[in-house]
């Protein structure tokens, strides 16, 4: 219908295409993770601390063969994620109910890992590199000072580039506008090499 949103297949939806409480990875930000990500045909996410599940979303509407599991202990930003996985036209999209790095046992090895939420909970990062395959792309967001600190310290273990995005709004002050600044994110990434040794894979890749 004529009244009926405008979904581009490009990453960055309108974060009101979305259900969520708040707990939903902005939509100019969402836009520079999915393009680090990089999604390609065939390949599996894991979006862990997938709050809305707009990642993952993200990705499986990126091309028909693309897979995504939702990594979520939240029960009500779960039911989130299963009301958008249908209303946005990518039902196959799994969720696991439950807390990473416990929730992460025997799932499937990923291709790509974006960290959204608890990158300084104790175990994530290591078992989401652990776990991903070779060549495979791990992404991680912080937007805590803890959280930052986690990815600092990773990325002198291993490697990968940080980049610090903060971006402004234009809002109303009084009869003008000015510049409403949102929390700047952190954001790692790493590639994992293409001939990294077994000790760094999980049994089943």
């Amino acid at each position: 219908s004529a009244h009926a949103p405008r979904l581009p297949l490009s990453g960055g939806l309108p974060d009101d295409a979305f259900i969520h409480d708040g707990q939903l990875t902005k939509r100019d930000i969402r836009a520079i993770t999915l393009a680090r990500l990089a999604p390609a045909p065939g390949e599996l996410l894991w979006d862990v601390g997938a709050g809305s599940g707009s990642i993952g979303i993200e990705w499986m509407r990126a091309h028909p063969a693309c897979g995504a599991i939702a990594i979520e202990a939240h029960e009500m930003r779960q039911g989130f994620i299963e009301r958008n996985r249908d209303a946005l036209g990518v039902p196959a999209l799994q969720l696991v109910a439950g807390r990473a790095p416990a929730a992460l046992q025997g799932l499937p090895a990923p291709h790509a890992v974006f960290i959204g939420g608890g990158v300084s909970e104790p175990g994530v990062l290591d078992t989401c590199w652990a776990s991903l395959r070779n060549g495979g792309r791990l992404v991680a967001n912080a937007v805590t000072l803890q959280g930052e600190a986690a990815l600092v310290a990773w990325r002198e273990q291993h490697g990968g580039t940080l980049t610090r995005i903060a971006l402004a709004q234009a809002q109303p002050l009084g009869g003008f506008d000015t510049w409403r600044q949102a929390l700047p994110i952190t954001l790692l990434e790493a590639t994992k090499p293409a001939d990294a040794s077994p000790d760094n894979r999980s049994a089943d890749s």
